[in-house]
């Protein structure tokens, strides 16, 4: 079989050209490696250039900060369950690649002195929590479409190889399970490719669309997940899924927590800032996961604004038309193109809606993936690194404060090139491809073009995502949870009896479509079924049958599942490793319940 299909060989491959992907090219480009990007989709239409408002970094200047205060800030907002040796890094390493990207051209709004304007954001406080800080570095609420586009222009400059409209299928590994390149599709001729690598790196962002109403882009179909699933590999803490507080109402359309870190605020039917009620100190600026469950209980309460009672208002008014126009020109827009509303004179509708997928594929600090083997819980697979929103190093752990995702691209995209570049790959040679290297993918695709009776892909997609959204939202129970466990099971025998009508070749999109269904149902089946068996609730995982009691407040079980979830596709099984509680140079924050 693989003899039909052409190899072209590479130091590093690299699937998925977003914020992740791209900082990680740079450095190994930079350094003279012979580097391939796959993308579905220009580079510049990556999912992160929908991020809005931010990248945390303590820089101070805008108001007295130290990352020792982002660290503490970070592991609270986690649950306790984000490894503290991987936030502490990530917290150090912050003023460094916010001040690289400045020099490589980034368009920061600036200070009257010059200096990079930073707003305040959920979550993240001064001396450990006792009032919000600005550390969020802004270009409007454009930020990721900013970073985006300057990364791709200095990727440019540096002659990184991009492999545009091709879709990475399945990764190769050899008899000793190292990693050895992957299997792609390009699009434009419908012709399978092997892309042989010394090493591999998936960046290909998250699996936001296995949800019905979702901020995430078309493209989000958890790619990586798929392919590392498929591989044998665990996926790590799937249970975790942040709902964004401000989705637009009925469009899922994400509205920038910049819009409450300029002074937004959140007001029920009676308009009434309800959120001094949940968080007397932080308020509208409580984590996301707070403010959600907030949010969901007005609503619940019969609180919500609108005929149907089911939505909260964002009000941005006393703003002023000019503050809007200057910091938040795409939430203006957006508010004209999706609700029909000017926000310098009326609120807009908002509803918490599915944002960002916390677990992924299990990594260390520099990238590298990890799975347990012989009794050590991180044992490193060779020739395979992760980045980015698709990767769990764990600085999220339960709930992700905003502005780090964009930070986490920067940190561990950097981290890992610079790991690959002081690993010497130019001077290695690359290893033997297996004889069957190219098999599973042309099975895949076999199946689909033999095929002559099934369901359209679609319908099965949007029949997953609506169990998905009924069974695993803000508020979870177990009998649902349980409930969903068996729905996606059927749903996942579906998936096997897709059809396609069009057999054609050249940009074939229901092709694609069929192949994205195949990765979400493992994203899905390692979410629903890491949820059912967790039996507490911790950060965007509330169970409403673990409530708050003496022993357990606000739900959460420390003595019992303080440990990461890792789910595997084959036998549909779970494993758990711990979580990681000593930072690496200062003292760890110890748990304790979280107030706002």
């Amino acid at each position: 079989m693989t003899a039909k299909v052409s190899t072209r060989k590479f130091d590093v491959v690299i699937v998925g050209a977003g914020g992740s992907g791209m900082r990680a090219s740079l450095q190994l480009a930079r350094a003279g490696l012979n580097v391939a990007v796959l993308s579905k989709v220009f580079p510049t239409r990556s999912h992160t250039v929908a991020a809005q408002g931010g990248i945390g970094a303590s820089l101070g200047n805008m108001s007295e900060d130290n990352w020792h205060y982002h660290f503490y800030d970070t592991v609270k907002g986690s649950d306790w369950l984000g490894d503290q040796d991987a936030i502490e890094f990530m917290c150090r390493e912050a003023p460094k690649v916010v001040y690289e990207l400045e020099h490589f051209g980034m368009p920061f709004d600036r200070n009257a002195d010059g200096t990079i304007y930073q707003r305040p954001f959920g979550g993240h406080t001064a001396n450990y929590g006792e009032k919000p800080v600005q550390r969020a570095c802004a270009a409007a609420d454009r930020t990721g479409h900013a970073m985006l586009h300057t990364l791709y222009q200095q990727n440019v400059k540096a002659r990184t190889q991009f492999f545009v409209e091709w879709m990475a299928l399945d990764l190769i590994r050899d008899a000793e399970g190292d990693v050895v390149g992957v299997t792609a599709l390009e699009m434009e001729t419908g012709d399978v490719h092997i892309l042989q690598g010394k090493t591999v790196l998936l960046a290909t962002g998250g699996a936001g669309r296995i949800f019905a109403a979702s901020t995430n882009a078309f493209i989000n179909t958890g790619d990586g997940l798929g392919m590392a699933a498929r591989a044998g590999i665990p996926l790590e803490d799937m249970e975790f899924w942040q709902f964004h507080p401000t989705g637009v109402h009925n469009a899922g359309v994400l509205l920038t927590e910049g819009c409450r870190g300029e002074g937004a605020i959140l007001r029920n039917a009676n308009g009434e800032r309800f959120m001094e009620r949940y968080a007397p100190t932080l308020k509208d600026l409580a984590p996301r996961d707070f403010v959600s469950r907030c949010m969901d209980q007005e609503i619940k309460e019969g609180r919500g604004c609108g005929p149907n009672k089911d939505y909260i208002n964002l009000d941005m008014t006393h703003l002023g038309a000019d503050t809007i126009a200057k910091r938040l020109p795409s939430v203006l827009e957006i508010g004209h193109n999706f609700a029909n509303v000017d926000i310098t004179k009326e609120p807009i509708p908002v509803v918490p809606t599915i944002h960002y997928q916390m677990g992924g594929i299990p990594t260390n600090i520099h990238g590298q993936v990890v799975a347990p083997k012989n009794g050590n819980p991180n044992e490193i697979i060779n020739g395979l690194y992760a980045v980015g929103e698709c990767a769990c190093v764990s600085v999220h752990g339960a709930n992700r404060l905003g502005t780090n995702s964009l930070l986490d691209l920067l940190v561990f995209g950097r981290a890992a090139g610079n790991h690959l570049v002081a690993a010497d790959l130019g001077k290695r040679s690359h290893k033997a491809l297996p004889a069957d290297a190219a098999d599973r993918s042309l099975a895949r695709l076999a199946r689909l073009d033999n095929s002559t009776s099934g369901e359209y892909a679609q319908d099965v997609a949007n029949d997953l995502r609506a169990a998905m959204q009924q069974h695993a939202g803000v508020f979870r129970t177990q009998a649902m949870l349980d409930q969903g466990v068996a729905k996606i099971a059927e749903i996942a025998q579906r998936v096997k009896n897709i059809t396609l009508k069009d057999k054609s070749k050249v940009f074939n999109t229901a092709r694609i479509e069929a192949l994205e269904v195949e990765n979400l149902i493992e994203a899905a089946q390692a979410t629903i079924v890491s949820a059912a068996a967790r039996k507490e609730s911790r950060g965007a995982h509330t169970v409403n049958d673990y409530g708050d009691t003496p022993a357990h407040p606000n739900g959460r079980n420390d003595e019992e599942w303080m440990k990461h979830t890792l789910w595997y596709s084959e036998g549909n099984r779970l494993d758990y490793k711990p979580v990681n509680l000593k930072p690496l140079t200062v003292e760890s924050v110890p748990p304790k319940v979280r107030t706002f």
